[in-house]
């Protein structure tokens, strides 16, 4: 979870957007890093879970994803759990929690509202870490950045 801090971290200093990092891991390998890219790609679905799974396929030269875990920063909003479920991400773990989202202007809990299911997911996402990313939270809720 320190790898998907540390690059939330950089996002957030760089202006790239909110502090969400991500860290994609197989058999005990880093193979891809993202964070939030949706302010400096101007792509609203550039979220780190999404920028890593993408470099993750490009690394081990596959769509399937079959045996791999997931670090991400903020509970993944429904388009990241579904490309998650898409790549066949093995195992989530997530440090804040959608309210936690919320709380720092992300509006992932209307959506949560509207599609729901997450009950539904059985041991796929587990949280880790919270107290660690909510100090990220809190870094990043003082920070100057843009509201999006």
């Amino acid at each position: 979870m320190q790898i998907a801090i540390d690059e939330a971290r950089e996002g957030i200093q760089r202006g790239d957007g909110g502090p969400f990092g991500t860290c994609i891991v197989k058999d005990g390998r880093v193979v891809a890093r993202g964070h939030n890219h949706v302010l400096s790609h101007c792509d609203a679905t550039c979220h780190g879970e999404i920028d890593a799974i993408r470099k993750a396929g490009k690394v081990l030269g596959t769509h399937d994803l079959s045996g791999c875990t997931l670090y991400t920063t903020g509970e993944p909003c429904h388009m990241c759990l579904c490309a998650c479920m898409w790549a066949n991400i093995s195992k989530i773990y997530y440090g804040c929690t959608i309210e936690d989202n919320g709380l720092i202007g992300f509006r992932d809990d209307t959506f949560d509202r509207i599609f729901g299911g997450r009950d539904k997911l059985g041991s796929l996402m587990e949280q880790l870490d919270r107290d660690a990313c909510l100090a990220l939270f809190e870094e990043y809720r003082t920070m100057q950045h843009e509201t999006y």
